[in-house]
């Protein structure tokens, strides 16, 4: 039986620790063009699909990882039926080849408060003194204040303080019993630009049908592509998990309404509709026919199913946003002069590294 939580029963998977140690979504996905339809997962270098094959001989590729999971959903708090949920953070910059200054959202930063654009601005010594306040005193007020998300998917501090922050919201896609396809194409230049004088026959004779060659890179000659990737089939279920982590958000430390206030964050991240384009070539769309649901999953293991309504969880991350108080919005400079003094403190590092290994 599907249980629905209040307010009340909300608040008691923040802060209770005897309640669920986590509350996981098993969600079936299909490619818009229907089961065993082609779908494209990430190539990676050296490796191209990140597919593991296990024990029994059945293959499973990784269609979305972790953190690009999470660099989908976190900007969702740009839109505008969220953005009161978090500070917006904006880090202007400019380039001296564009026109005029462009702007990045803290939110689209892949470390978060982490990141070594934060180090790049004003924001440094007050993103430090917030990692240290964690370090030392177990308080995430600071960065709750500062860059909730980096609560909501974690962060890790790796090149100053070494704070890390677990992940509350964990989402991520494989496929399961996949077979690999490969592609070939041909590609024709419009016009015969030895014909018309461009180069000569001779030339156009050594650089067709080779990658390397510069008429071949600047699209003037016949070049075959061959057995490049092709997308996948996948016999077995494309599956997404979403867990978020009750054991991990109990465990921050803060000011009143903290573990509140990031429950709603996580819930209404983790329940907002995915966008299934994930690349070209790659739509994914929930498959109907196979039951999905959140459940609680308690201490001894036993799974209840939840009725987790978006909405719903959006109204409850609101009045405690409200309650907690969200951090200022700010918009902050990007600073070269800093940017390089980082990336000076990064050599210094190694070179005391290497020093201390002589000895």
């Amino acid at each position: 039986m599907t249980t629905n939580p209040t307010p009340d029963d909300l608040d008691k998977w923040a802060c209770d620790h005897g309640g669920p140690v986590a509350l996981h979504l098993e969600q079936h996905l299909v490619p818009v063009e229907g089961k065993e339809g082609v779908f494209f997962p990430p190539t990676y270098a050296d490796v191209g699909y990140n597919v593991d094959t296990l024990s029994d001989g059945t293959k499973v590729a990784l269609v979305d990882s972790v953190g690009a999971q999470a660099n989908r959903m976190e900007p969702l708090f740009k839109e505008d039926a969220y953005r009161h949920l978090v500070p917006q953070v904006a880090i202007t910059y400019k380039r001296p080849d564009a026109p005029s200054p462009g702007t990045l959202s803290l939110l689209d930063a892949g470390h978060r408060l982490g990141d070594a654009v934060v180090r790049s601005t004003e924001l440094a010594q007050e993103a430090r003194a917030a990692f240290r306040s964690l370090l030392d005193g177990a308080d995430a007020t600071a960065i709750a204040k500062l860059n909730p998300t980096a609560l909501v998917f974690g962060a890790w501090d790796s090149r100053d303080t070494q704070a890390k922050l677990p992940r509350l919201v964990q989402s991520t896609i494989r496929a399961w019993d996949v077979s690999a396809l490969t592609r070939s194409a041909q590609f024709k230049p419009a016009l015969d630009y030895a014909a018309l004088e461009v180069f000569s026959e001779e030339e156009k004779q050594k650089a067709e049908g080779k990658k390397g060659t510069p008429l071949a890179e600047r699209g003037f000659v016949d070049v075959p592509a061959t057995g490049s990737h092709g997308g996948m089939v996948a016999r077995g279920p494309i599956r997404r998990d979403v867990t978020i982590n009750l054991v991990a958000l109990r465990r921050l430390e803060g000011a009143d309404g903290l573990r509140e206030y990031v429950l709603g964050l996580c819930l209404v991240a983790a329940t907002a509709p995915l966008d299934g384009f994930l690349r070209q070539g790659c739509l994914l769309v929930p498959d109907h026919p196979q039951p999905t649901g959140w459940v609680s999953v308690e201490r001894t293991g036993v799974r209840v199913p939840v009725a987790l309504d978006h909405h719903a969880l959006l109204e409850y991350a609101t009045k405690w946003a409200s309650k907690f108080g969200v951090g200022e919005d700010r918009t902050v400079a990007f600073d070269a002069k800093l940017a390089k003094e980082d990336t000076k403190a990064g050599d210094n590092k190694k070179s005391k590294k290497k020093e201390g290994s002589t000895k």
